[in-house]
């Protein structure tokens, strides 16, 4: 190729990308520019979207609502103004745990396909099949559905077996919160059987049926000796007859017996470690996850708040497109491809 023949395929070219540049021809339509998705944090590789972000503030509005039954609105304002101020903090912690899980090579597909079935079960759906139409009814996509549980199930697998080798406790800290805390450990639990308190939800008109009938524990000298009379001898899951009294007419459940006194150390013992662990548990999770933070790349957008941001982490910058700059002296320019004469 000539150099006469050079500058004419350059010269084309130059107008290809000037034709390409200044958009369509005259007489068509001008494209609209259309925004697919707003990005709000980047976590390593991955990223969170306005609609991720969305889509967990409405599931969080409907947790408060589930957990705050009766609630009044300004209570259950106050509870998502408290949690919702972590939103994005939880994304990003979700994000670095599923990526580490992945590192690790963590797979919780079976988990999964179990996860998905007791779902469909505790729905009387026939197959997977009717599971996926039912979540689609709801307007979720099938696939963001499973994606939630995976990362969930990945997000505990690595937790788990994180925080099992950083929590220890030892014996003597078990004695010391058995000793401390006498009246956690006496024999009084109490186990609601489901048939009686759903009945009681349904039928009973005293103030405890909203809570399915539960009355508590009592000892011996506690109740009148009518009730006593008619609830002691019984056994665990024993009812009494139908029992005439001032207020009007009661059925009694005995739903457990216990022996009065503090339960030996030994039987409590699981229970205990359980109890102290939770306490060690989110501190120590929040230690991890500074970690994990410090190790990667994470950015979020201006206007979004990361509760757990790193002193000095970067922020998404949105900047308008510039020309190119032109090349500085000093700088080593890259040679011009040779031709042949």
């Amino acid at each position: 190729m000539n150099n006469r023949t050079l500058q004419s395929f350059l010269s084309l070219a130059c107008l290809a990308a000037l034709l390409l540049a200044s958009g369509p021809a005259r007489g068509q339509a001008k494209p609209k520019s259309v925004i697919v998705e707003e990005i709000i944090a980047r976590v390593n590789n991955g990223i969170i979207t306005l609609s991720d972000y969305q889509k967990a503030d409405n599931q969080l509005r409907e947790e408060i609502q589930h957990e705050c039954q009766g609630c009044t609105a300004d209570k259950m304002e106050t509870m998502y103004r408290d949690r919702q101020k972590d939103l994005l903090r939880d994304l990003i912690d979700q994000q670095l745990l599923v990526q580490r899980a992945k590192d690790q090579g963590v797979s919780v597909e079976t988990d999964v396909i179990k996860q998905l079935d007791e779902v469909r079960k505790s729905n009387n759906l026939q197959s997977l099949d009717d599971l996926e139409k039912a979540v689609q009814g709801e307007g979720m996509s099938w696939e963001d559905y499973k994606a939630q549980i995976r990362n969930r199930l990945l997000t505990q697998e690595v937790i788990a077996k994180e925080m099992r080798g950083r929590i220890i406790i030892g014996d003597d800290e078990i004695k010391k919160f058995y000793e401390e805390h006498p009246k956690e450990f006496y024999l009084n639990r109490l186990k609601k059987g489901e048939e009686f308190s759903e009945m009681a939800k349904r039928y009973s008109e005293g103030s405890t049926a909203k809570d399915g009938g539960g009355l508590g524990t009592f000892e011996r000298g506690q109740l009148s000796k009518q009730l006593e009379d008619a609830t002691f001898s019984l056994n665990k899951g024993g009812l009494t007859d139908v029992i005439q009294t001032k207020t009007g007419y009661e059925i009694l459940k005995v739903v457990d017996r216990f022996q009065a006194g503090l339960q030996p150390l030994d039987k409590v013992r699981r229970e205990i470690e359980n109890e102290i662990y939770m306490k060690k548990m989110q501190p120590t999770l929040r230690e991890y996850l500074a970690q994990l933070r410090e190790e990667s790349y994470v950015t979020v957008k201006p206007g979004f708040t990361d509760s757990a941001a790193m002193a000095g982490a970067s922020i998404i910058q949105e900047v308008s497109p510039t020309p190119d700059a032109p090349q500085k002296s000093g700088k080593r320019k890259l040679p011009k491809p040779k031709t042949g004469g």
